[in-house]
């Protein structure tokens, strides 16, 4: 996901795409734990994106908070 497509989502879509990348976060390594993945890079990917939406939902937070 890339940083433009973070910035369209509204305040509420970004905390539930969070959940739900976490969730799916951990998923991926349950499951990369038990037989390896056909692309481990995916776990870095999904990683960084849960990064990408909370520094933006942090941003959006200390905005309101001026």
């Amino acid at each position: 996901m890339k940083n433009v497509e973070v910035k369209g989502l509204s305040t509420k879509e970004l905390k539930e795409k969070i959940d739900a990348e976490a969730v799916s976060l951990n998923q991926m390594k349950i499951n990369h734990s038990i037989s390896p993945l056909d692309n481990p890079a995916q776990i870095k990917h999904l990683r960084r994106t849960i990064a990408r939406l909370k520094t933006e939902l942090h941003q959006r937070e200390q905005i309101i908070n001026k």
